[in-house]
């Protein structure tokens, strides 16, 4: 059994009980700062719904407004709270002031771009907003690509585990060999793939 399948295994309880209540408040956590496991609730969420247990839309629905509003509750911490605040009392969930130094140097070079792919890397999914509102980046352009950025990240953890439904079982152990970063960049390929086939096909018909 893999690393991910033994953790879905541990998060079935919270998803049966709770169902999109326990995806909502654990993407939202983990959104500004918490290390909690909200990208493999969502994988397990949208597994069950292709069982029919779920329903896919309030899921993705949950998890994109968790994500967006979760980004940038990290973002107004940062920007109102101050860097000294912030590492003062992230240090107790992991946020020490050296990792969050090399996500803020990254930051001020790439900024939007970071924002945009940021959830589906661990610590960026975790610090993307507070490091933007540390670092003075504007408001209305970081809540663009961050909502395009959560899109994104649950589009492919999603709809796109709930499309492949019962075939995920042979695909999780390249999940567990590239690593999520890996995986989800392919699946961001393939779906802007597909996007610009169908807005092709629409433009020929």
């Amino acid at each position: 059994m893999t690393g991910l399948e033994q953790e879905l295994a541990r998060l079935s309880p919270y998803l049966q009980s709770y169902g999109y209540a326990a995806i909502f408040v654990m993407v939202f956590l983990e959104s500004f700062g918490l290390p909690l496991p909200g990208e493999s609730l969502i994988i397990g969420g949208a597994l069950l719904a292709s069982q029919g247990d779920l329903h896919i839309v309030p899921l993705l629905g949950a998890a994109w407004s968790a994500a967006v509003l979760g980004d940038n509750l990290g973002y107004a911490l940062g920007h109102f709270g101050g860097r000294r605040l912030v590492v003062r009392y992230g240090a107790r969930v992991g946020m020490t002031e050296a990792r969050l130094h090399k996500v803020e140097t990254f930051f001020r070079r790439y900024g939007a771009e970071v924002v945009l792919v940021a959830r589906f890397f661990l610590i960026l999914r975790q610090l993307n907003g507070v490091t933007a509102g540390t670092v003075a980046m504007a408001w209305h352009r970081f809540l663009l690509y961050n909502a395009v950025g959560a899109a994104l990240w649950v589009g492919v953890w999603g709809l796109g585990v709930y499309h492949l439904g019962h075939r995920i079982a042979s695909v999780l152990p390249w999940v567990h060999r590239l690593g999520y970063a890996a995986v989800a960049l392919l699946g961001i390929a393939i779906l802007v793939a597909l996007v610009f086939r169908h807005f092709a096909r629409r433009r020929g018909s």
